[in-house]
């Protein structure tokens, strides 16, 4: 039974505070946008609480001081209201009505909820736009305050190739209907857009460069997620029911700036509390299916201790993607170190839930078998280990590569190869080492079980022989004879021409 009421997929902040569930309070680091103005951009992953964050403002701006009492802000601000316009580009219908009518439709909306009616001859949207602005700030003769959420899903939603036409049209009506707020700054109160990428500067806001972006501020870093002191705080029996570490381990670990606190993703830590499960609950609401083609198109396959720039990782341009800021941005990677000197950040997968879930949905990718799904064939080869069973082991290796069309196997075999093997060997939910180095060189998998230390070799058009013979000779198990279980070399070759194993060897090391 559920410990709190857990405001799970719930983004309107009257319903959660009146409705008594969990809230997190975030009004301290909203006080010093309220407090300042200004123009702000926040990039966050999807399920990370932006829409909650817009809808707080939303309530705070409308001066409904009842709903904050015992939180941070309750008495640092007036609580006047404003005139507002805010709009979730979620929830306005561009897939249906198309863009621009899908803006028209709701900025027409808005004014007449506000009793101000929009002349009929502005045709184009940054001076409907434009022309709501003006009226709103005459009715309330205050400045008006702009909230945008998920600025960048009319974009993200037609990357994949056969739609990136739409992404190019989408892009620039979101430019013109950006434009006018660079002119509008005396009539401005506060401007706060978030989305989950941030598209390069020039494509979109190039206008606003008054846009101050968040996403990697020290000072913001905490206002979405849980933090470690959060979680103690707000969770303090759930922390006694279950175990911390390995709630840390599946659920915590995002950071956008070194050195700074990991956090948990809300969404996935309140499912867990609620069912008590360890599952991948953020994973499974959507991952775009252009992340994993990217991946596979780039044979991009090993997520740990990537190297990236400081400037790269704040900005994206989908006409050249690079996928490593996109992969930061959408929240499948984060930072785990900084080098100062060189500027440059160390980044890898957050935590288990994101890195067992990518990693098997980009083995399914290169695999394309509905019959043998990666985590099947995964579960087989930890039995094969588990049982010493060489033909079992034979097997799941080949149902791996099994339904991999031929032209694509003949034309880029090599990276398949060694992208499938690592994906699978990687997914093991065990201790593993993919690739390890030693002094002589490095292993293709080390992999450790209760069962027994297992290295694997894999040769290509070669011999089992002479993989075995790699592992003794370059020493890849000294390290681990005197673990007290027992070693295994294990030697697979794999014909390219019949793409399967060959041949395995496989000896337990004295």
């Amino acid at each position: 039974m559920a410990i709190q009421k857990y405001p799970i997929g719930r983004q309107d902040f009257k319903k959660i505070i009146t409705e008594n569930f969990m809230y997190v309070d975030k009004t301290r680091y909203l006080h010093l946008l309220v407090d300042q103005g200004g123009y702000y951009f926040l990039s966050r992953p999807r399920r990370f609480g932006k829409s909650l964050l817009v809808s707080t403002l939303d309530y705070l701006f409308k001066g409904e001081k009842d709903l904050f009492e015992g939180l941070y802000i309750a008495d640092k601000w007036a609580f006047e209201e404003y005139p507002l316009i805010r709009i979730s580009f979620s929830d306005i219908g561009y897939r249906t009505n198309g863009l621009t009518k899908a803006i028209v439709d709701e900025l027409k909306s808005i004014a007449e909820k506000e009793g101000i009616a929009l002349s009929l001859e502005l045709q184009t949207i940054d001076k409907k736009f434009k022309a709501l602005i003006h009226a709103l700030q005459a009715k309330y003769q205050k400045q008006v305050v702009i909230l945008i959420d998920e600025y960048d899903k009319p974009i993200i939603d037609y990357l994949d190739q056969d739609q990136i036409h739409i992404a190019r049209e989408n892009r620039g009506i979101l430019k013109s209907f950006y434009s006018i707020l660079k002119d509008a700054d005396p009539y401005l109160k506060l401007v706060f857009i978030t989305g989950v990428s941030k598209f390069s500067q020039v494509s979109i806001f190039s206008d606003l460069n008054n846009l101050y972006d968040l996403s990697m501020d020290p000072d913001y870093h905490e206002i979405c997620g849980i933090s470690q002191a959060e979680l103690e705080h707000y969770f303090p029996k759930e922390l006694e029911k279950f175990d911390r570490e390995k709630i840390r381990h599946w659920y915590n670990g995002y950071r956008w700036f070194f050195p700074g606190d990991t956090l948990y993703n809300p969404f996935s830590i309140l499912n867990f509390f609620a069912k008590g499960v360890y599952f991948n609950y953020w994973y499974t609401t959507g991952t775009p299916t252009f992340l994993m083609d990217i991946s596979k198109k780039e044979h991009f396959y090993e997520f740990e201790e990537i190297t990236a720039d400081s400037l790269s990782l704040q900005s994206f341009d989908f006409e050249n993607i690079n996928l490593i800021p996109l992969l930061f941005q959408t929240g499948y990677l984060t930072i785990t170190a900084y080098d100062e000197v060189m500027d440059n950040f160390t980044l890898s997968f957050p935590n288990h839930e994101v890195k067992g879930a990518y990693l098997n949905k980009l083995a399914d990718t290169y695999i394309q078998s509905q019959l043998h799904p990666a985590k099947v064939i995964m579960t087989n080869l930890i039995k094969a280990l588990q049982t010493k069973s060489t033909q079992t082991l034979k097997e799941n290796i080949n149902k791996a590569f099994g339904h991999i069309p031929g032209p694509l196997w003949q034309k880029e075999n090599e990276q398949f190869y060694h992208a499938i093997v690592h994906l699978l060997f990687s997914l093991m939910g065990v201790y593993i080492n993919s690739e390890v180095y030693t002094k002589e060189g490095r292993a293709d998998a080390i992999i450790q079980i209760e069962e027994g230390i297992f290295c694997l070799e894999f040769k290509l058009d070669k011999s089992a022989e002479a993989a075995l013979a790699q592992i003794y000779d370059k020493g890849y198990l000294a390290p681990f004879l005197n673990k007290g279980k027992p070693c295994h070399a294990i030697g697979i070759n794999f014909s390219k021409e019949k793409k399967e194993v060959e041949k395995i060897l496989w000896e337990e090391v004295k």
